[in-house]
């Protein structure tokens, strides 16, 4: 407005000649009226710019979209502001939300709060969240800092450990090898890996396979080496874990006073005394483990073998449940004698073809834009930063690095395979999808004797841990149908989350796949549970989905 009223009082001011005497000035000179001052004239630019700038306004207002000049709109108010451009800048908290995420305002709005709530319960200095639903991401927010010393704030880019949701990445190799028939699932592991030796469990000879090592059925330790604690530990939950179902049973039968009842009931808590004391004072938790800390570099899958191979079972495979992150490292060694490749060539191929770009093994050496730095609190409950630690010898396991972001495009594509399936009768022109729809039934069937720690309503399958749908009474609690994975590593805390859309026959015209809803969290604190937080914000936007 400023550079046109300058124009305007300019172009009045400037003389023009003959045709200046002819103007109002010169007609007041030859009336023998005093001249005209400067004054004068900046009045009269001011008055012209404003009627100009008016009259400029309303013509804006007036404007319509390509609209056919005979056909205007009757509807259309005359107030009506013309739709704005979209801005070009990325989107943040503080700008306007995209249109799709506007569909979702309030499961966004309840799921910060509940992120800011677990934030502030356990101290974490940021989390990193995304969601997608039905294959497109509608939100993805940091909290927090990714780096307290430098200020430097969580975003969706931000790079973190993701820990243990590297065994589901790494289950896409073997599944890939799988379909290929390169590798055979159920055959001894020393077929491809004859650098790990046979096995015996009191004084029997056993077969480690490879499926039992994805669902951590093969008896090989966990970073805790000493075998009673862990016998001691099992033989307790155990028993712990009949005392509950049997105490169900009786409620539910109502038969908690018959004779047969309590005498079992009796023998079971003498049974639970006898593990108790058995049991030892103090268990060290796996980050009280000194191999969690390790600083050596491998620099390979079967180098680092030797930390465990020559380890006894600590369990006959098969029998029972042993989370083990070391498996997952001779399953490494296994994907490399089936491709014929070195294992992270393998898997950087595989993130490839998912789109993961931002997802990479963790190395300290290179430069990796948006890496957050890594926290835990001391014995004086001050923030400190974590140990240096060389994941190298676990890259299979839990050695990746990777962004909210990508986790949902992992999340999507084995999600699309699931589903695919059931949409090919209706629409035959569906792409394939990255895995074929029997190996990812397979992978998300539970796998009988597991457990799944981080939610006891589920069994673990092939490295991802899956509830299955259930509900028990009428208008009451119904759980529904998902596959996550969680992940624990120094200083970090991580969770991938697939809810499945309830799908039938007739429900699946005019969809495609993926249907869904993904939910992905990565945090630069350790030991913080982010399932049920996952689980929580999963359902809001499927709430929000379905009004």
């Amino acid at each position: 407005m400023y550079r046109l009223l300058s124009a305007v009082t300019a172009r009045a001011a400037a003389p023009r000649g003959l045709a200046s005497s002819c103007g109002r000035r010169g007609v007041h000179q030859r009336a023998g009226l005093p001249p005209l001052g400067h004054g004068w004239v900046g009045g009269l630019g001011l008055g012209l710019g404003l009627a100009l700038g008016v009259k400029l306004a309303g013509g804006l207002r007036g404007a319509a979209p390509a609209q056919s000049p005979a056909a205007p709109d009757p509807e259309a108010s005359p107030l009506a502001e013309p739709p704005q451009a979209q801005s070009l800048a990325p989107w943040s908290p503080q700008t306007p939300a995209p249109p799709r995420s506007r569909c979702f305002a309030r499961a966004i709005e309840s799921s910060r709060d509940l992120l800011h709530r677990i934030k502030d319960e356990v101290g974490a200095p940021g989390i990193v969240v995304g969601v997608s639903v039905d294959g497109k991401e509608v939100w993805s927010e940091g909290l927090g800092y990714a780096d307290v010393e430098n200020r430097v704030p969580c975003k969706p880019e931000t790079v973190m450990r993701i820990a243990s949701i590297s065994k589901s990445l790494t289950m896409v190799a073997l599944a890939k090898l799988w379909e290929a028939g390169k590798l055979d699932l159920d055959i001894p592991v020393q077929h491809y890996v004859p650098e790990f030796p046979e096995k015996e469990y009191e004084g029997e000879k056993v077969s480690v396979t490879t499926r039992l090592l994805i669902s951590h059925l093969s008896g090989i330790r966990h970073y805790e080496k000493d075998i009673k604690k862990v016998k001691e530990e099992k033989a307790y939950k155990a028993l712990k874990m009949m005392k509950e179902t049997v105490a169900f049973e009786q409620e539910k039968e109502g038969k908690s006073n018959e004779k047969n009842d309590f005498t079992k009931f009796k023998t079971e808590q003498e049974n639970e005394a006898k593990c108790r004391n058995s049991k030892p004072g103090k268990k060290k938790n796996d980050f009280e483990q000194g191999e969690l800390y390790l600083r050596e570099k491998f620099e390979n899958s079967i180098e680092s073998l030797r930390l465990f191979k020559n380890d006894p079972l600590f369990f006959k495979p098969g029998s029972q449940f042993l989370y083990s992150t070391f498996g997952y490292t001779l399953l490494a060694a296994i994907v490399e004698r089936a491709s014929g490749y070195k294992y992270l060539d393998y898997m950087q191929k595989i993130f490839q073809d998912l789109d993961m770009l931002t997802t990479v093994q963790e190395e300290n050496e290179p430069v990796i834009y948006n890496r957050a730095r890594f926290y835990v609190y001391n014995k004086k409950k001050r923030l400190v930063n974590t140990p240096y630690v060389d994941n190298s010898y676990k890259w299979a396991g839990g050695g990746f690095l990777s962004t909210v972001g990508d986790l949902l495009k992992f999340g999507n594509a084995m999600l699309y395979g699931y589903q695919v399936g059931l949409f090919k009768n209706s629409n035959e022109n569906l792409l394939p999808g990255y895995l074929k729809p029997e190996t990812m039934v397979m992978m998300w069937t539970p796998v009988p004797n597991t457990e799944m720690s981080w939610d006891k309503e589920g069994k673990y399958a092939m490295a991802w841990g899956v509830v299955e749908k259930k509900q028990t009474y009428g208008s009451c609690r119904k759980q529904r149908h998902y596959a996550s994975h969680t992940g624990g590593a120094v200083g970090a805390s991580s969770v991938l989350l697939v809810l499945p859309e309830e799908l039938d026959t007739e429900t699946i015209n005019n969809k495609v796949p993926p249907r869904g809803i993904i939910v992905s969290i990565i945090c630069n604190m350790q030991s913080v549970g982010l399932n049920s937080t996952a689980l929580k914000i999963a359902l809001e936007f499927d709430k929000d989905r379905s009004d």
